[in-house]
């Protein structure tokens, strides 16, 4: 397991989390709160938080406002609430990409491991992979096979770094096949091709792919989650595809400042879970592809934790690493 500061990323993480200074929590919040969202609006963090965000409005009397700060994979936004006051008035919406994919490829102004807080992963997103109709593969099986018998002639998407183009790295790398990566640099480019044919395999997010699955553009072969998802019943996972203990999941959760003090954290952390099993958010993060979690600090932790070693494992295999 990748460390930190010298330590392992599991033992830093647990002593981020114990760590606070002593302030007025009992008073907090008095003014509204930030929440910086790493990427544009209108995306699928941006919508997420926007979700979370109505409820802790609600439950704590204060504004919970919404702050795009985009640019450099979300180091950026990472690096302005790692130097921000550590008094709850800030918190970060992260992906897995900014706390352990992005700073395992290349150094970063911020350890992710000491400069955080973990609160809560309000929800994850498995992957699902799309084949345009052109390839004959009606399964996982079908798929390995047709592959295995054209190496490096079938191209997929790549955007670099992404959760998404890590899985299939894994992916390949467990089956023992040769594809040729295409790079993008994310957006509506990927689905178009992958739509067209023109790169006609990709581990895109369930929400981007059901409705062209739906409408026949796109056959989904499987998803990367431990568990089939409701959304797609008929759709086996890898795991029990083949590749057993498979999994990959992108995730979206809030942190804070590190030394932000514990009682602001268990609250924001007890209110986000108790919003994100109610039947109006579920429903909400159910039409956008995402599984609802809302857990622990504690539980967050070791997530964090397993995800830096798995996606770190995945960087050094695909060699993107900049270091």
């Amino acid at each position: 397991m990748r460390a930190f500061g010298g330590l392992p990323a599991s033992v830093a993480f647990l002593a981020a989390l114990i760590a606070h200074q002593p302030a007025h929590a009992e008073n907090w919040p008095q003014r509204p709160v930030r929440i910086v969202v790493p990427f544009p609006a209108g995306g699928n963090t941006d919508t997420i938080a926007r979700i979370v965000a109505q409820p802790l409005t609600e439950s704590f009397g204060q504004p919970f406002v919404i702050e795009n700060r985009a640019g450099a994979a979300g180091a950026i936004a990472a690096e302005a609430v790692a130097r921000a006051p550590a008094d709850g008035y800030t918190l970060l919406m992260a992906t897995v990409a900014q706390i352990a994919i992005v700073p395992a490829m290349s150094k970063v102004p911020y350890d992710p491991a000491t400069d955080f807080v973990p609160i809560s992963n309000v929800g994850t997103n498995p992957f699902v992979l799309a084949v345009h109709p052109g390839i004959p593969a009606r399964d996982i099986k079908e798929f390995v096979a047709y592959v295995r018998e054209r190496p490096n002639q079938i191209s997929y998407s790549a955007v670099p770094g992404a959760p998404s183009y890590l899985t299939m790295v894994l992916f390949l790398k467990r089956a023992g096949l040769e594809m040729v990566p295409v790079s993008y640099k994310g957006g509506p480019a990927q689905m178009s091709d992958l739509l067209a044919g023109h790169v006609p395999v990709n581990f895109t997010l369930m929400s981007d792919a059901v409705p062209h699955a739906t409408s026949g553009k796109l056959r989904l072969l499987a998803v990367s989650s431990a568990q089939r998802v409701p959304q797609l019943p008929d759709v086996p996972t890898l795991s029990e595809s083949g590749f057993p203990g498979f999994r990959t999941l992108t995730w979206n959760g809030l942190f804070a400042p590190a030394g932000t003090p514990k009682e602001i954290i268990d609250r924001v952390a007890a209110e986000v879970s108790r919003a994100v099993k109610g039947k109006e958010l579920r429903e909400r993060f159910a039409a956008i592809g995402v599984d609802p979690l809302g857990n622990t600090p504690a539980e967050f932790a070791t997530m964090i934790a397993a995800d830096t070693a798995l996606w770190g494992e995945a960087v050094q295999a695909a060699g993107v690493q900049q270091k």
